[in-house]
């Protein structure tokens, strides 16, 4: 599996391949202690973005995106205001988020800031996994000296040691206690994109495909879906998911894969391997351009499904996707 084909072109340059507004990003941590200290990272921040007539957008779940709308009053009504329950808790889609509003943004003249809280209660630890991801991704996107600037919030009590070496990791700067420092700990996300994904033992059913079996596949990723109980569209999504990505495996990936299939969290978790390697880690995170016709491949499974993990490696590449 390599760029190219259902998965798109490679980028030279590792930036957002788009025109209009993708200049560098100003991308920094902040480190709060509750409510308080939410709005401490957020209102100020937002009303500085107003007063310099820049687009603001805000990604936030319940209950902080309310908290913030309402401690804005009026102020508020200037501001995009996004639920991340209605992105889904696949993280692949925050960029072409961003992307979409700087396009916006720079079509009026106009700089742009964000707010987001990528990493909500409850997160399970793949969805974990995919916001660090995110986090490490987004500075590839947006190369270059900062033309925007986005304020990533992280509830410092409510974060793993592990987690919160990885916000340094990620971030070129952190807020902790009001104070704005470079992380010294900032790095690339190399070795996040080719880190092996955590093994889920003895798989319930498992196949190995070629070029004549993609078939074969389609009918395993159907029955697989059917026998949890999911319901006949999530079936359909499924199926057309993995459709992509084996086909994909066949045409870049050494011409073979595997698919393997495990129940889990009420769904289902579908695997495919093979021992290609994609060198654009940004790979699925771009909208297709309407008249492409190729690269929709991966934007497509990242539509369908709930979460996607995609490692490759010197060793191969993996695609992981859930369906709840």
């Amino acid at each position: 599996m390599k760029p190219g084909g259902a998965f798109g072109p490679a980028l030279a340059t590792g930036g957002v391949e788009t025109g209009a507004g993708a200049g560098g990003i100003r991308h920094e941590a902040f480190l709060y202690l509750g409510d308080v200290g939410f709005l401490g990272a957020t209102k100020d921040f937002v009303l500085a973005g107003l007063a310099a007539d820049e687009d603001v957008l805000v990604i936030l779940g319940e209950p902080r995106l309310t908290l913030l709308r309402d401690a804005l009053g009026r102020a508020g009504k200037r501001v995009e205001f996004v639920d991340l329950a209605d992105l889904g808790r696949n993280p692949a889609r925050l960029i072409p988020t961003w992307q979409e509003h700087l396009e916006q943004g720079a079509e009026r003249g106009r700089t742009v800031r964000g707010i987001g809280e990528p990493v909500q209660p409850g997160c399970s630890g793949p969805e974990l996994a995919e916001c660090m991801l995110h986090e490490a991704l987004i500075n590839e996107a947006y190369p270059g000296p900062a033309s925007w600037r986005l304020r990533c919030l992280y509830e410092a009590v409510a974060l793993e040691p592990a987690t919160t070496d990885l916000v340094w990791q990620t971030h070129p700067l952190v807020v902790k206690g009001g104070l704005t420092r470079p992380s010294t700990r900032f790095g690339p996300g190399a070795d996040l994109f080719a880190e092996r994904l955590p093994d889920l033992g003895p798989p319930w059913s498992e196949l190995s495909f070629g070029p004549a079996d993609l078939g074969l596949v389609r009918a395993a990723s159907a029955a697989a879906a059917r026998a949890v109980r999911l319901g006949s569209d999530r079936v359909d999504d499924l199926e057309l998911a993995v459709h992509e990505v084996a086909t994909n495996s066949v045409r870049h990936g050494g011409g073979r894969g595997t698919v393997r299939f495990w129940p889990g969290q009420g769904g289902l978790i579908c695997e495919v391997s093979d021992a290609g390697q994609v060198a654009d880690r940004l790979v699925g995170r771009r909208r297709p351009a309407l008249d492409l016709g190729s690269g929709r491949g991966l934007w497509l499974v990242n539509q369908l499904c709930d979460l996607v993990q995609l490692r490759s490696g010197a060793s191969g590449t993996t695609v992981r996707m859930h369906l709840h």
